[in-house]
């Protein structure tokens, strides 16, 4: 009578593979796996608000970034560069999560919070950007991504001005914004263009910053 051979259970796979043909370890993911062309490539095709807004096309997270970084320079306008760059990668992780709705974040807690962080970490660094960005410019970004969801909000997602306003706030005073989505190449291209002049300005040289990580 045979023996059964005994095999080792099969292991979960914990990584992805992107265009550029990097393989990104999604639990401990290195800033060496990580390209600035999946990044836009992933956000022009990951839609806000789960893709229930009104257009031709949906309101892509590369769309939105793009304003965000906007909406921030417009609040200061001395904003450095580095931190203008920080902005527009400000939702970068969701290339590879995507673009989970902020109740669902919610239930699903630290765990998720906990991923989302190391992905961006990873981020900042392989950008030349410190680990974590200091309270002040994390606190600049959301006043201006909750600014961003605003005009979102009541022109492409179906909320009154007064569930707006509730929910995020007031935009800033002085700042219009006619939401117009892209479609994804489009988006994809405008955040490639974008990302060339804010890391040149901020010193950015393929991996080294000329700038110090304070």
């Amino acid at each position: 009578m045979r023996k059964a051979l005994s095999r080792d259970p099969p292991q979960t796979r914990a990584w992805q593979r992107m265009l550029s043909g990097r393989r990104l370890d999604l639990i401990d993911p290195s800033p060496v796996d990580i390209e600035i062309e999946d990044i836009a490539h992933g956000l022009a095709r990951v839609a806000r608000w789960n893709g229930q807004t009104t257009g031709e096309h949906a309101f892509s997270v590369a769309q939105h970034s793009l304003v965000v970084e906007e909406i921030a320079a417009h609040i200061r306008p001395e904003l450095e560069p580095r931190w203008r760059l920080a902005a527009l990668l400000h939702d970068a992780s969701e290339y590879v999560i995507g673009d989970m709705i902020s109740p669902f974040k919610a239930a699903l807690g630290m765990d998720y919070r906990s991923f989302e962080e190391r992905l961006e970490a990873s981020i900042h660094i392989r950008f030349g950007l410190p680990a974590k960005a200091p309270a002040a410019i994390k606190g600049l970004i959301k006043s201006a991504d909750r600014a961003c969801a605003f005009f979102e909000a009541t022109q492409l997602a179906g909320f009154s001005q007064s569930e707006a306003l509730a929910l995020f706030g007031a935009p800033p005073t002085g700042y219009l914004l006619h939401v117009e989505p892209l479609a994804p190449a489009a988006a994809q291209a405008r955040y490639l263009q974008r990302f060339a002049v804010l890391s040149e300005a901020a010193g950015f040289r393929g991996g080294v910053a000329a700038f110090g990580s304070e």
